[in-house]
């Protein structure tokens, strides 16, 4: 098991024992562990081998026992028989927003609640709102809470989505039996949130892929098993469903239950108005329902199925109905940017405010991976919560960028370490006086404390587009997904002013994010909006979230052209020199 599962662990411990009542010191201790383990400069795995984990400040002898048990099992005792030890509905209420263990524990205690559907009857009923510490606000915010957890409750986060997909994947494709294999709906979509994962594979022996597939690790329930198709619950609670279909119907099968629905219905209207019939089966030389293997138009791959009803070949990302059959009748569709034509990015965060690396750590392991430069955009000083930067402190992070920077070039190295601000779009002003955001290479400007009132948002972000200190935008609509909705703004109107004033729009990488919403995209390119692809990266493995974020700008239609993180380091360095980034590439 690697540090970031041991870590995450560590933190639910904690979380577990507090909703016990636990020693406040004891939970804490496991919180402060989990942080050590992520700081690790060393593999945690080599410590544990080498067995120098007591060594280190914070890990006395029965935290090392449990890591170390993690850490060679993959299973810890004392973890399992602790989540028993809980009433399952107390665990299920931590995930309503806003409800903490301490308040968990209170209304466990003083109304002996121990459900979430126990729960929902007594904010019904005013119980709640009497309980001290609670009140109607919070009250009323529970029973939001509900509600949003039952909206969601079948809905994935896409990342999560892809992170069960992909070795169940792998594991298929090296299946002696298995001769093609994919993901198909809204996974192979790109879509930010999924509900069930649909996998789809070819074969001559169905029947052995599906037992192979239901004995993968991961799965923690077994639905349905049939011969050619299985359904399955993977820990973490999402359903995966395999189909096994033969070679021949591969393409069809796969094209079909990728859809989406509105594309999969012009799709067989343009297959009935070419006297054709199009199914999960295959293309047929008939309009009535058939399989008749003698009507059949063999299609060796999707591109041939396109090519068939007179399309250029659509990628799964566009296929909504979204205006990429015009494109395709004409051959017209862009070619969609790629996650490897991406040179770096410029929102990001240290250990100087809430990240977790310095300065140091950052430029090395980002260095290593070959990309050309990185910014630093720690947050401004209204961000308390996040350990703001001051100007004092910011002015001090850009001396030692700049020292950093100067010993990457003494030593050969091309890499660049940019220094920046998530600076707060404030009521009236920015938390940065323009003297200050001059300094800096590159500003990101975020809401993060919005209005309710839409005109009052969407003022607040067209008089940051205005500054003229401001390259980017940062997460235009604050929303964070299957959590907070997004907050009122008038997206078009701010999409306008960035056209007007020369002002680039972040696609917010993480996986939480992934806004700018992909559906505004094609509007913001038609105005010659500029996207930058950023990770917000609080730790360094979130570089990773980059290929996430290509995927949905795919999705938003933007080519190469359209992204600013795409420029090679000496075109960039030119284009944010120019006051705020202000004039178009």
């Amino acid at each position: 098991m690697d540090k970031e599962k041991v870590a995450e662990i560590l933190v639910e411990i904690g979380v577990l024992l507090e909703l016990k009542g636990e020693n406040p010191f004891k939970t804490r201790a496991y919180a402060g562990a989990a942080r050590t383990l992520e700081g690790l400069a060393e593999p945690l795995a080599k410590l544990v081998a080498e067995k120098r984990l007591g060594e280190i400040k914070g890990i006395g002898e029965a935290l090392e026992q449990k890591i170390t048990e993690l850490v060679e099992t993959g299973k810890l005792k004392y973890y399992d028989e602790l989540k028993a030890s809980i009433p399952p509905g107390l665990i299920a209420m931590l995930e309503i927003s806003g409800l903490g263990p301490k308040k968990i524990q209170a209304l466990n205690k003083k109304l002996g609640l121990d459900s979430i559907e126990k729960l929902e009857a007594a904010c019904k009923a005013g119980q709640v709102a009497e309980l001290d510490g609670f009140g109607e606000k919070t009250q009323a915010n529970i029973l939001e809470g509900i509600a949003r957890k039952r909206t969601y409750a079948s809905k994935h986060l896409l990342s999560e989505a892809l992170r069960a997909a992909e070795p169940l994947l792998e594991n298929l494709r090296e299946h002696p039996a298995v001769i093609r294999c994919s993901p198909a709906g809204s996974l192979r979509r790109f879509k930010e949130i999924c509900g069930d994962i649909d996998l789809l594979a070819s074969s001559k022996k169905p029947a052995d892929v599906i037992g192979f597939f239901v004995s993968q690790p991961g799965i923690v329930k077994v639905l349905a098993k049939g011969e050619t198709k299985a359904s399955v619950i993977l820990d973490g609670g999402i359903q995966c469903d395999l189909r096994v279909v033969s070679d021949a119907e591969f393409p069809f099968a796969l094209a079909y239950f990728t859809g989406s629905k509105e594309h999969n219905i012009v799709m067989r209207q343009r297959a009935i108005q070419r006297g054709l019939r199009l199914n999960e089966y295959g293309l047929f030389k008939s309009t009535e329902e058939t399989r008749d293997a003698k009507l059949l138009e063999p299609c060796a791959d999707e591109a041939e199925i396109f090519q068939k009803l007179d399309l250029v070949f659509v990628p799964p990302e566009l296929r909504e109905d979204h205006g990429e059959f015009s494109a395709a009748e004409k051959n017209a569709l862009p070619k969609l940017i790629e996650w490897t034509d991406l040179k770096g990015a410029l929102h990001n965060h240290s250990n100087w405010s809430d990240g977790k690396n310095s300065l140091e750590e950052i430029a090395a392991y980002m260095e290593e991976l070959g990309l050309e430069y990185w910014a630093i955009t720690d947050h401004s000083k209204s961000s308390y919560q996040a350990n703001g930067l001051d100007a004092k402190r910011l002015r001090e992070q850009i001396l030692e960028i700049k020292k950093l920077n100067e010993k990457i070039a003494d030593r050969g190295g091309d890499f660049r370490l940019l220094a920046g601000s998530e600076v707060d779009i404030l009521k009236e002003r920015l938390d940065f006086d323009d003297d200050v955001l001059a300094e800096l290479d590159v500003v990101v400007a975020s809401l993060h404390v919005p209005s309710s009132s839409e005109a009052e948002n969407t003022k607040r972000l067209i008089y940051a587009a205005e500054n003229k200190f401001v390259h980017i935008l940062g997460h235009l609509t604050g929303r964070l997904l299957l959590e907070r909705e997004p907050y009122p703004v008038n997206v078009r109107a701010v999409i306008d002013a960035c056209a007007a004033t020369g002002t680039w729009i972040e696609l917010n990488c993480n996986p939480h994010r992934l806004d700018l919403d992909w559906r505004h995209w094609p509007y913001a390119k038609s105005q010659g909006v500029k996207c930058v692809i950023n990770p917000d990266a609080h730790r360094n493995e979130h570089v990773g979230f980059l290929r996430l974020g290509a995927g949905l700008a795919r999705k938003g239609w933007l080519t190469k052209a359209d992204v600013v993180n795409v420029l090679p380091w000496a075109r960039l360095q030119k284009e944010l020199s120019r006051a705020g980034g202000k004039t178009g590439m």
